[in-house]
């Protein structure tokens, strides 16, 4: 089996756990995963099998949309409900104006502080593998960049909010830092992503229909590599450029198909028979070497 699988990740298990289940329900260790989802999290979560585990780079770098819950009151060592309370404040003064204007305030650019239970790694060490022996370390905070937060319902202490971020945005930070922007503590109750760049929680399969499904239904729901790169430009390549990209030669301008929709810096998934052969970096003017038009960022196999 080859492709991507827009698995819908339950509550309660680690984005590594499904991919344990994937590797066994597909007989295949190569498998990995785009974009981790917290235990308590549930949602889309993008999984790669075979030959897709070798698109998995570029799957992580579109935005994500998640509906969330959060809880007035209390921070907690994670931001979030599975976390030990470290600090309680009152909720009782805020209203619902400063409430919604303190939401408001966070749409655009943000420097987020990441937080320390969280895979980042400070001189090789994950993270939450410091918090857990009680240590914290000094994190360089990270802009992130949030296009819009929808208040979905206030009844306090929760809130309920729905989040379009750039990738890397934390919702639980976010929700720690609209508690403190209101002079009050807060944490992430509930997270459920509905959205990872144009893959929707609509097109995704549960755990449980993957344990009972058999192996040409399962296949028949993974997308094939063209298909799971479909958030990029997208061209294809003549029989002489297809021929150059399988010995690892970049193609020419003259070799593509069809109109040139993408500039210079973008990155370009270069087709063949509708099967995607590459991904590259359109880069026509680059210096460092003067064959071809495009930067090979990724050669893939020619058959999926």
């Amino acid at each position: 089996m080859n492709g991507l699988l827009i698995v819908d990740k339950p509550a309660g298990m680690t984005s590594h756990d499904v991919v344990r289940r994937l590797r066994r329900l597909c007989r295949t260790r190569r498998v990995g995963h785009s974009g981790t989802l917290d235990p308590m999290a549930t949602g889309v979560l993008l999984v790669a099998v075979g030959d897709g585990t070798r698109a998995v780079q570029f799957l992580v770098e579109g935005d994500k949309t998640y509906r969330a819950t959060l809880r007035f009151g209390a921070e907690t060592t994670t931001q979030d409900a599975e976390g030990e309370i470290t600090l309680e404040r009152p909720w009782n003064h805020l209203e619902e104006a400063d409430v919604l204007a303190a939401c408001k305030e966070m749409v655009g650019e943000l420097q987020q502080v990441p937080p320390m239970y969280s895979a980042i790694k400070v001189k090789g060490v994950a993270l939450h593998r410091l918090a857990r022996q009680g240590l914290e370390v000094e994190r360089a905070p990270r802009t992130v960049h949030i296009k819009r937060l929808d208040v979905e319902r206030l009844e306090m202490p929760e809130l309920s909010f729905e989040v379009e971020c750039s990738k890397g945005t934390y919702v639980r930070t976010l929700c720690h830092d609209i508690g403190q922007r209101l002079g009050t503590a807060a944490h992430l109750n509930s997270l459920r992503r509905i959205r990872s760049g144009s893959f929707s929680i609509e097109e995704a399969v549960s755990l449980d229909w993957l344990e009972t499904a058999d192996d040409d239904a399962i296949a028949g729901k993974m997308l094939p590599l063209a298909s799971a790169l479909r958030d990029y430009p997208c061209c294809e390549v003549s029989a002489e450029g297809a021929g150059k990209l399988r010995h690892g030669i970049p193609p020419q301008v003259s070799h593509l198909i069809g109109p040139i929709d993408f500039e210079e810096g973008d990155k370009v998934l270069l087709t063949f028979n509708g099967q995607a052969l590459s991904m590259t970096c359109f880069a026509p003017s680059r210096n460092r070497e003067k064959r071809g038009d495009f930067e090979l960022l990724r050669v893939f196999s020619s058959s999926e």
